[in-house]
């Protein structure tokens, strides 16, 4: 559902997962896109700066419905360390 930047230290890597723990549940955190490829939507720090994009979806509605998977489960997902 949303992918992030490569990070170059494991202690960067955390800090993007804190991130997007904190600013997930905030509705005004989500950048929502349409595109000729379709629509997509991208999560902002407090800053501005990007710390996920999303896939491409068919609809506005499935856009809407990826943002609201990652409000509900962002704060408290589990983390699988692929090192």
């Amino acid at each position: 559902i949303l992918a992030s930047e490569g990070y170059t230290t494991r202690a960067s890597a955390e800090n993007g997962i804190a991130s997007v723990r904190v600013n997930s549940p905030s509705d005004e955190r989500y950048e929502r896109k349409e595109t000729a490829a379709g629509w997509s939507f991208n999560l902002r720090a407090s800053n501005g700066q990007v710390i996920g994009t999303s896939e491409v979806y068919s609809s506005a509605a499935a856009r809407d419905k990826g943002i609201e998977s990652v409000k509900a489960n962002g704060p408290e997902s589990s983390v699988e360390d692929r090192t």
